[in-house]
This record gives C-alpha cells, structure tokens and sequence, in this order.
C-alpha cells in the first residue's frame, strides 16, 4: 500500500530542514550577495550572461536514433573538414594527425551535450565527433519506459544501450573513440558489460571524465558524514514525492534561484575565478533539468557497479581525468579506474571540480588531443630519396604513462 501524501511531504519536510542545513556554506555565500546586490540586478546579470555567452551555441547535423523501448534519442555530428584552420590542428596535435576515427562524447546527469562546448569548439572539422543527450536529458524525448503511472526509473544499463542505438545511426562501422564525463562514463562502462564485442572490435580509445565505477553511496559530496547519512536514507522516497509534485517544485525552484545557483557552483566548480558566463551555463543546464527525470534517475547511481566491466578495455588506451577537488565522484573514483586499468594515463587537475571540462577545458581538451594521437597518429609524410611521399602507416598502441597534469593557463580551449 503505498504511503498518504501527507506523509510524502512530511518526509519531504524534513529532507528539506537537512538539506537546508548541509547547504548552509553555500547559502551563507548567497545571503552575502543579497546584501549587496538587489534581487532584481542579479536577475539582469543573468539575462545579460544568457544574452552574451556563447556556451552552447555550436549546433552540427543533427539525427535521430530510437532506443530498445523507442525512446528517441538526440545527436549531432560534427564531420571532419579537410580545409580546418591550421593553426588549431598545430595547438592540438603539433605534427601528428588525429586518427580516422569518430569520437563519441557522453553527459553527465542533468546535463547535455553541450556540456563539452569547449572540447567540441577545439575539435570541430579536426576529427569526426558525435555529441548525443541522455534519455530525458537534452533535446532528447523522455524516457518511454519512465513515462506514465508504470514507468520505471531508469537504470545504467538502460543508458548503455542507449549509446549502443547511437552508435548504430550515427556511427555504424569504423574505429571510435568513446568520452564520457559522470554518469556518461558509466553509461560508456554499461556499453562495454552488454556489448564486449564492440569494445574489442571497433573502440581504440576511451577518456573517463570525472566518473566512477560504483559505491557512490559511500561519497559525502564533503559535508559531515552523519548528516549525508541521514539524507540519503530519505533522499529516495523525497525524490519520487517531489517527483509528483513536478509543477509545484519547479516554482520552488525559481524561487529560489539564488541559492540554487550556490549549490549549482559549490558542487560543479573549485575555482574561485571561474568565469561568472561559465557558471551561469551550467546553471542554466541543470536548472532545464525536470525534477520528475532528477527523481527518476538518482536510484541509478547507487545500485551503479561497474568495477568488472572495466577488464574489457585492458588492450585499450585509456585516459582516466579528474578533478582534485570534484565533491561529486571525487579524485579517488579515478585512481580506482586507473588502478583497474594499470596501462591508463591518470590526469588528476589542480583547482578542479566536478566539471572540469568547464573549468579547466584547456587541460582536458589537450589531454584528449594527447590520447587522439596516441590512438593511431601517423607523422607527417616521410620523404624518400627521390623526394616522393612514403605512405604512413598508422602507429601501433602506445602504452601511455601515468601522469598528473600540472595545472592549464587561462583560457578557453
């Protein structure tokens, strides 16, 4: 029999107080700004950061592909140019190319595609890339199987079959290169459980971006651990109260836009200069967010355990980058990864947090350049004695060391 809706908001009520409580640093900093800042201004500063940034702009051929459970799922390709400027082919990849292959970018959870704006404005005409959005992320139709008094929540597997029906429209045969940042590093872990063959046969690279392969139960999101305990005992049955409620909650939610913003910075960003258009970006992403699709997919990470799937990308170069400071799937998820993988390359970011590809987007758009070429570059043609081009043959995997990246310049990628 299932719970009174008085006894749903109850439970709401006090996920609310200890919520509110574990937020306090964050809404300490929003209380400053109110009394230096009218409402009203800050609402004009965001308008005007909406009205001028470019995050999110970039658009390429869009197409459509239909999940198991006829979900349809939103991508776009950004095809190879051969007339790309040179001068961005020179900073990426000096005087190796890029191998022909397609690389695949996953998101992460309440995000979309143009989360990787920054990687894909470096890459673009330089290599074939696909950007896709999640099921009831993006411009991507809500979930069939989440829909209605029966849907379901979703699971990762779901997402790893997701990216597989991507994969069939957008890229159907040749080498990919598959990137994926949280929750679309599991969905690329889910991919890889299901679908091993495609892993040995066809990816020749793979970049796990703040990710994990499970326990994600056990983070603190860096607040005392009795209270996170407390929350996430209720925190699921809030979640599918609230979840009703969607109308309702999304009032709430612009009305407090301001702490929300907080929270938003807090949890994505540790840099105290991050650019006020990038934060204001990523706001706008995870605010588009509904809270029924937010419900619906958080029991998926903490019955996310992918530690086994990993094995399958052993013969594969493997780039595993984090932030030092992501409070989300914190540095140590990573170590995990690269401990799984002995031949990956560990990137840990200096000053980073969780969403590092927008905050340091240098340091992550150099590093996956770095694994492009490792994957398959050739060298400028050789010249032999009578002056005529040797044909190049594309290099055989490299084993990448384990490094830590020092931390990038200032700049946008």
């Amino acid at each position: 029999m299932s719970e009174s809706r008085p006894d749903n908001w109850r439970r709401a009520g006090f996920a609310g107080a200890a919520i509110g409580v574990l937020a306090a640093g964050a809404a300490a900093g929003v209380a400053v700004e109110r009394l230096t800042v009218g409402r009203g201004m800050r609402q004009k500063a965001r308008l005007a950061l909406d009205a001028s940034a470019p995050y999110g702009s970039l658009r390429g051929v869009s197409g459509k592909a239909l999940a198991d459970d006829s979900t349809a799922l939103h991508y776009e390709i950004d095809e190879l140019e051969s007339d790309a400027p040179a001068p961005r082919r020179r900073r990426l990849f000096g005087r190796k190319a890029p191998a022909p292959v397609t690389v695949v970018f996953s998101h992460g959870y309440c995000l979309s595609q143009d989360s990787w704006h920054f990687q894909r404005a470096a890459l673009r005409g330089l290599v074939r890339t696909v950007h896709w959005d999640q099921r009831s992320h993006g411009r991507s139709a809500r979930g069939v199987a989440q829909s209605g008094p029966d849907g379901v929540p979703v699971s990762i597997d779901q997402l790893g079959r997701d990216l597989k029906a991507v994969l069939d429209a957008a890229a159907p045969e040749g080498p990919l290169v598959l990137v994926g940042h949280s929750m679309g590093g599991m969905t690329i872990m889910a991919l890889a459980d299901q679908y091993p063959e495609l892993i040995r046969e066809r990816v020749v690279g793979v970049a796990f971006v703040g990710t994990s392969t499970g326990r994600l139960g056990e983070v603190n999101y860096g607040l005392p651990v009795a209270g996170v305990n407390a929350v996430r005992r209720i925190l699921p049955g809030v979640l599918k109260a609230l979840g009703s409620q969607a109308e309702l909650v999304e009032r709430g939610r612009r009305a407090t836009a301001d702490l929300f913003a907080g929270l938003i910075k807090k949890y994505s960003f540790s840099s105290r200069d991050v650019d006020p258009a990038v934060a204001r970006f990523a706001e706008r992403m995870i605010e588009s967010t509904p809270i029924d699709v937010v419900a619906e997919f958080y029991p998926a990470f903490v019955e996310h355990d992918k530690a086994a799937a990993l094995q399958v990308f052993g013969e594969v170069p493997v780039l595993a980058l984090a932030g030092d400071r992501d409070l989300v799937t914190p540095s140590s998820h990573t170590e995990t990864i690269a401990d799984l993988l002995p031949e990956s390359e560990l990137v840990i970011v200096p000053d980073a947090g969780h969403l590092v590809m927008l905050e340091h987007p240098e340091a992550v758009t150099d590093r996956l350049a770095d694994l492009l070429a490792r994957v398959g570059a050739v060298p400028g043609p050789a010249r032999s004695a009578d002056g005529a081009a040797a044909g190049g043959r594309t290099a055989p995997r490299a084993k990448a060391p384990r490094a830590r990246a020092t931390k990038a310049g200032p700049g946008n990628g």
